[in-house]
């Protein structure tokens, strides 16, 4: 599969057509993430929702993994998790084979905000998808599916 892969001028150029694009979206709309709302409602931090977000849809996660995921140092994640795990969201668990590994878990009373979270990002991305048509949501999601794969690992041919 060959790329077209835009030269520098070309790439600035679109770069800077997508940042105006976004401010004048910005200008009739906040560009805030729509979580932010949610944050607010529920009284919650951003980097909490988005834990919370991730630990309902993938399960268990080393507290590395979710620094990870969250875009933080794992010494942020500690307050993240540790103001959840006070509230009864989440539980830490140690990993019997490797003490050092620290994981985290939704508790029952977790799962239960886990899924108003979903209820109201869904609310959310159904407001916003309504703005397109059929045909643009289907641009949309075949652009996003080519940016997924194309930031796949390269994997390694076995001889």
């Amino acid at each position: 599969m060959s790329r077209n892969i835009p030269n520098e001028e070309e790439l600035a150029s679109d770069v800077e057509r997508l940042h105006q694009l976004f401010l004048a979206l910005g200008r009739r709309r906040s560009l805030r993430d729509p979580i932010a709302s949610i944050c607010e409602e529920l009284q919650f931090t951003p980097p909490q929702v988005h834990a919370l977000l991730w630990l309902g849809h993938d399960g268990q996660l080393t507290m590395g993994e979710l620094a990870r995921r969250l875009g933080v140092t794992e010494k942020t994640v500690t307050g993240v998790v540790d103001r959840l795990e006070r509230e009864g969201h989440v539980q830490r668990e140690r990993i019997t084979m490797d003490r050092r590994v620290v994981c985290c878990r939704l508790t029952e009373a977790g799962q239960q905000t886990f899924q108003l979270l979903q209820r109201l990002v869904n609310e959310a991305m159904a407001q916003m998808m309504g703005l397109l048509d059929g045909s643009d949501r289907k641009a949309l999601f075949r652009i996003m599916e080519k940016l997924l794969r194309r930031q796949e690992p390269v994997r390694e041919k076995s001889a």
